[in-house]
């Protein structure tokens, strides 16, 4: 390594309780998907170990027998449940008889959510340069294919072994609007209309739509959501959610207070529900399930509902998850995200490099022209 890397030293763990709670909360300050009892819930949940393709492998950056930086990680068996999209990487690695797996991921299981990455109070050049060095010498030790970090905001410094890679969601934005009706005021008649009639829609079915805290989610209610959550994964994938009842009842233990449930109620009965997360700033919209179909339900519970809360609260954004280009027309605008790549192969690296560099002229005329759709009257 390079004599500016010897103040730094590492190591992996594979278990976030090799770390104590208190240190990681000293570096994770205001990350609540990165935050220890979250990413604590997959663990304990089992929702991640190594036979289902997750293993933690977290790295831990150490400056003088000090830990100064986290990365959340995990040694990866395949590519599910990232959300940036690595499919067509893979099977070129197939056709060409080599391994893509394993790989590691800095990231955040079945969470395509932006955020902080590398845990740190003082992400510095020197520090950012010896990570970037630590990760390429440790997939050419152990031979992973290469190393990921999804979905990060960090100021991270370019370097020659990673490259960015950009992607796009769709996110709602709060112009200090005072309440649904402003908000509609600022769109276009036509896209006003659209939405007017998706709540009628929504409305009919006379069912009873209620936002609940963690103290009123009792084992009945939770598992009603989950009931609504499996069986909409089911019908739509063909195969069950990611998440299991355990991890959602670890979350209502250990982080009450950012559980929203907005569900809708047929008499007693709930039948359909948008599990959402809230912090001091931003509402996320993460999980939904019904138990049968209602049309326009699924925008009332998961869109409209939660740029409700968002406005009531006078939170500064709403993310209602990843993809979803119909969310343009109901208010939600075009945002850059953001991954880097290490490839390890001598080959297949600059390959993949020169996909990615080609590939950022298309995301950007994409991002244009999801602009150009926006519905509101002064773009």
């Amino acid at each position: 390594m390079m004599q500016c890397q010897t103040m730094f030293n590492h190591k992996f763990v594979n278990s976030i309780e090799d770390v104590s709670p208190h240190d990681w909360a000293q570096l994770c300050t205001d990350n609540l998907f990165c935050s220890y009892p979250w990413l604590k819930a997959f663990e304990q949940s089992q929702c991640v170990h190594s036979s289902c393709g997750w293993q933690p492998h977290h790295l831990l950056i150490y400056h003088t027998q000090q830990l100064i930086a986290i990365l959340p990680g995990y040694l990866k068996g395949h590519s599910y449940g990232e959300y940036v999209f690595d499919w067509s990487w893979a099977e070129a690695y197939q056709r060409y008889g080599l391994n893509y797996y394993p790989k590691w991921l800095c990231g955040v299981p079945f969470t395509p959510v932006t955020g902080q990455r590398i845990l740190c109070k003082n992400l510095t050049a020197e520090l950012t340069e010896y990570i970037c060095v630590t990760l390429k010498e440790t997939c050419a030790a152990y031979s992973w294919s290469g190393a990921h970090i999804n979905f990060f905001t960090d100021n991270i410094s370019p370097s020659r072994d990673f490259i960015t890679r950009h992607g796009v969601q769709f996110h709602w934005f709060n112009n200090k609007y005072k309440d649904f009706t402003d908000f509609l005021n600022a769109l276009t008649s036509r896209r006003r209309k659209m939405i007017k009639k998706e709540r009628q829609q929504a409305q009919r079915y006379k069912l009873t739509i209620r936002w609940l805290t963690a103290d009123q989610i009792d084992n009945l209610v939770l598992a009603r959501f989950f009931q609504c959550y499996q069986s909409t994964y089911i019908k739509r994938s063909g195969h069950q959610g990611y998440l299991n009842l355990t991890f959602f009842k670890e979350v209502l233990n250990t982080m009450p207070h950012i559980v929203r449930l907005c569900a809708a109620f047929d008499d007693q009965k709930l039948v359909a529900a948008s599990f959402y997360l809230c912090d001091d700033h931003t509402l996320y919209g993460r999980y939904w399930g019904a138990l049968e179909a209602y049309q326009s339900l699924h925008f009332e519970l998961c869109y409209y509902q939660g740029i409700e809360y968002a406005i009531k609260y006078n939170l500064n954004k709403f993310d209602a998850g990843a993809q979803g280009e119909h969310k343009l027309t109901r208010g939600f605008q075009p945002v850059t995200t953001y991954s880097m790549h290490h490839i390890a192969h001598p080959v297949f690296g600059p390959a993949i490099a020169d996909f990615i560099q080609r590939e950022k002229v298309h995301i950007e005329q994409y991002k244009d022209q999801c602009a150009q759709v926006l519905p509101f009257k002064q773009q």
